[in-house]
């Protein structure tokens, strides 16, 4: 079998300003079968390079067997000069590739990619409500309700809203990043989340996190999401006031560097997840030796696809590190992360981003993978689950590699 041509898919979503658009790809065989893979950085500033990235890594892979993933991987890592200790952009791109190949390997065998990594150890995978601070489920009978799906929270009883309605749904565990929008207009900007914090930040931090915490009752597991805005001094103030709230743990509380990491748990004693922005097992190792991180997160769309996300999950379970795999792209991204997940006996518990419940998300693939009372079902259809749908085809620049 061998790789014919590549397809390589930026697509297009309602998203105000171009703010989240997938990068895709979806690998041909001379046998019929094909594979889609993500290169997740549908958001921030990098789509294009990403767009690119893919285009760069498809030219070298025309005519290999695409069951050769670790061949596959090791050249786009060590052949093409910038993969050795890469970022964001080349490991994206490797993953799109290797996600892809994965897919089809799993249609080959006709087996999900989960027998093929070892077996499935549970039947379902818990899940948690993501970035409730944007707002929780703001799609309804087909339409999104709130134009673009971003609707900034900013009072307490904005936050104890949302967290509610997740909690109705089934969740037993939210995510919310407390220091993003400013009460009354606007965002918080690094100038205000620098340093340490005056006593009315936290005044009015502790007032959201209360409010929550009220709303969502004892029984409902709270993370605290920071995107690594806030500093080390920051975080820890804000992670000494947050503690006595019950505090599942503590997300990018910093810059994600091992020593600002350990700090941060030291001097809070809270578990510090981190990895959305660390790439590889030899960036991961660092955080191991030092005790730095708690919970992994290595996103499956830029850390490496399967291949390497699942021998860091390996590596982490070494070190009593658990497992929450970063997925926060199109379906695509989460069909691939829960097949990894159930597989591994680290796992934690599964992100589902509110940017996920979107119809323009949901319309992107095939298949619809929701969680159901808070926890997923995975997928048993051969490959990873999931391929992509006739819209993301229809509403894409697309160029093809052959």
């Amino acid at each position: 079998m061998k790789i014919t041509k590549v397809d390589i898919l930026h697509l297009k979503t309602g998203m105000k300003n171009g703010h989240w658009r997938p990068i895709v790809c979806r690998i041909y065989t001379d046998e019929g079968i094909y594979g889609d893979g993500e290169a997740a950085l549908a958001y921030g500033e990098a789509q294009f390079a990403a767009f690119g990235m893919v285009r760069n890594f498809a030219k070298l892979i025309i005519g290999m067997n695409p069951l050769d993933h670790e061949i596959i991987w090791d050249k786009l890592y060590r052949g093409t000069f910038w993969g050795q200790n890469g970022g964001p952009v080349v490991f994206a791109g490797i993953s799109a590739i290797d996600i892809a190949l994965w897919d089809i390997r799993g249609k080959y065998y006709n087996a999900p990619v989960y027998q093929l990594l070892g077996g499935k150890r549970r039947p379902k995978l818990r899940a948690y409500a993501s970035q409730l601070q944007f707002g929780w489920n703001n799609w309804e009978n087909g339409k999104d309700t709130v134009p673009g799906y971003v609707k900034p929270q900013r009072t307490p009883e904005d936050y104890a809203r949302e967290s509610k309605k997740a909690v109705d749904d089934g969740y037993d565990a939210i995510k919310i990043d407390f220091f993003t929008f400013k009460p009354d207009a606007g965002n918080y900007g690094d100038l205000d989340r620098l340093g340490l914090m005056k006593p009315s930040y936290l005044k009015m931090l502790e007032e959201r996190i209360s409010a929550v915490r009220e709303a969502i009752g004892p029984d409902v597991d709270l993370i605290i999401e920071n995107h690594s805005y806030t500093d080390a001094q920051s975080s820890v103030q804000l992670g000494n006031m947050a503690k006595k709230y019950g505090v599942f743990y503590f997300e990018e509380p910093t810059s994600p560097t091992p020593r600002l990491s350990r700090f941060v748990h030291e001097s809070t004693g809270l578990p510090v997840a981190n990895g959305e922005r660390i790439y590889t097992r030899w960036q991961y190792i660092e955080y191991f030796n030092q005790d730095a991180i708690q919970v992994i997160q290595p996103d499956i769309g830029t850390c490496g696809g399967i291949t390497e996300v699942k021998k860091i999950c390996d590596m982490a379970y070494v070190f009593d590190v658990g497992v929450q795999v970063h997925a926060c792209g199109s379906p695509i991204s989460t069909a691939a992360a829960l097949q990894v997940e159930c597989v591994i006996p680290n796992f934690v518990i599964h992100e589902h981003h509110t940017y996920a419940c979107s119809q323009h998300n949901r319309e992107l693939c095939k298949y619809d993978l929701q969680p159901v009372n808070g926890s997923f079902e995975v997928p048993d259809r051969p490959g990873i689950g999931n391929e992509l749908s006739e819209v993301a085809f229809q509403n894409c620049d697309l160029v093809t590699v052959q």
